[in-house]
C-alpha cells in the first residue's frame, strides 16, 4: 500500500542529521559575562555591607517617583529642578574617562564628575567595588548599562567595564588670576604654559606649582592641553585648590602680567641668564614654560624680561617640560627662603 501524506499540514519536520550548530548571530551574547558586581558591593542594594549608606542617587529617585505615579500616590511626575550652578551642564562637554585604574584614581583625587557607568555582567574586583562605593559616597549617579552601550560611548576603547563622566573644568579670567596672586602676602608666583600639549605634563606642572607655593597657572585656549581628566589625575588633586586661567594670546598675557608689576621669565635652553643667577627670584614672577620640543614661541621669547636656561650635562639634549618647571620653581622657592626669610 502506498504511503500517503497523513501528517498534519504545517508540521515542522526535524532533520535526521540533527540540529545544526550555530547561535543565530547571538554567539557573543551567549558567552559567559564573568562575575557580576556582588550585591554587598552595590550601595543601592539592600544587601550592601559598606560602612556608610550613601544617599539615593538621582536615577533611583526618578525610579521611585515613577512608581509612585503609577500607583496613584502622587498626581504627576515633576522634573528635577536644575542645580543653580554658574556653569551650564552639557553632556556634550563631558569627557568620558575609562579603565579601572584611571577611574579609581580620578575618584580618589575628587575629580569633578557626573556619572559612573558600570557594564552589566562586569567581572568585579576590588577596583570596581571601590569605584562604585566612592562614587555613591560622593553623591554621583551610578548607572549599570549594557556593555554594548559602554562600547558605543567609548568608541571601542578598552574600558574594562568602567567609565566616568568628568565635568568641564572651571577656568578663571587672567585679570582675576593676576589680582588674586598680587593680593597674596608673599610675592606672586604664576606659571604660564606656552604650547604644552601633553595633559600628563600639564597635571604634573599643576602639582609642582602647588607644591612650591605658586598661586596659579595660565594656559592657552588653542593648540595646548586643557584640564582634562588625565591632567586632573596627574595633578594628584592639586587642580582642586589651584586657580587656572585660559588665555587666547600668550604674548598678550605676558604683557598684562608686566603691566601688573610682575617680572616675566621664560625657560629657554639658549637663554642668556642661568637659573641659579636669576636676579629677580624674590620679586613677583610669571614663569613661562614651553613645550619640550619647540620651547616658548618667538614672540613670547622676545617679550619676556628674562630668558633663563637650566644648566644640564652636555650629553642631555633637553628636559621634559614638567621636570624643567619643577627645577625652576624649586630654585625660585629656595632663593626666596634665603632672601625673604
Amino acid at each position: 500500500m502506498a504511503k500517503g501524506n497523513s501528517e498534519r499540514p504545517g508540521k515542522r519536520k526535524q532533520s535526521k542529521a540533527g540540529s545544526k550548530k550555530g547561535s543565530g548571530g547571538q554567539k557573543k551574547g551567549l558567552q559567559p559575562q564573568g562575575r557580576s558586581l556582588k550585591a554587598e558591593d552595590r550601595p543601592w542594594h539592600k544587601s550592601y555591607t559598606g560602612e556608610d549608606k550613601p544617599q539615593r542617587t538621582q536615577w533611583k529617585q526618578e525610579k521611585e517617583r515613577r512608581k509612585a505615579a503609577e500607583e496613584g500616590r502622587v498626581s504627576h511626575i515633576g522634573k528635577a529642578k536644575p542645580r543653580n550652578d554658574r556653569r551650564k551642564r552639557s553632556h556634550d562637554a563631558l569627557e568620558l574617562l575609562v579603565g579601572r585604574n584611571p577611574v579609581v584614581e580620578a575618584l580618589r583625587a575628587s575629580v569633578p564628575s557626573a556619572t559612573l557607568f558600570v557594564a552589566e555582567g562586569i567581572d568585579s574586583d576590588d577596583r570596581v567595588a571601590e569605584a562604585v562605593r566612592v562614587a555613591h559616597n560622593r553623591g554621583l549617579e551610578v548607572r549599570e548599562v549594557p556593555r554594548a552601550e559602554l562600547d558605543r560611548r567609548t568608541k571601542g576603547a578598552m574600558h574594562q567595564g568602567l567609565g566616568l563622566e568628568v565635568e568641564p573644568f572651571e577656568y578663571l579670567e587672567l585679570p582675576d588670576l593676576i589680582e588674586e596672586a598680587t593680593a597674596a602676602p608673599e610675592p606672586a608666583l604664576l606659571v604660564a604654559l606656552d604650547g604644552v600639549t601633553d595633559p600628563r605634563n600639564l597635571g604634573a606642572i599643576v602639582r609642582s606649582t602647588a607644591a612650591f607655593g605658586g598661586h596659579g597657572l595660565a594656559i592657552p585656549t588653542r593648540r595646548a592641553s586643557g584640564m582634562t581628566a588625565v591632567a586632573w589625575r596627574s595633578s594628584a588633586g592639586a587642580a582642586a585648590r589651584l586657580p587656572i586661567a585660559r588665555v587666547v594670546n600668550m604674548t598678550r598675557a605676558v604683557k598684562d602680567a608686566q603691566q601688573a608689576g610682575i617680572m616675566t621669565v621664560a625657560l629657554d635652553g639658549e637663554g642668556d641668564t642661568e637659573l641659579y643667577d636669576l636676579p629677580v627670584a624674590s620679586d613677583p614672577i610669571l614663569l613661562v614654560v614651553g613645550d619640550e620640543g619647540r620651547g616658548v614661541s618667538r614672540l613670547v621669547s622676545e617679550t619676556v624680561d628674562f630668558r633663563v636656561r637650566i644648566p644640564i650635562a652636555s650629553e642631555t639634549e633637553s628636559l621634559n617640560a614638567s621636570v624643567a618647571a619643577s627645577v625652576a620653581l624649586s630654585e625660585i622657592r629656595r632663593q626666596r627662603a634665603i632672601n625673604l626669610g
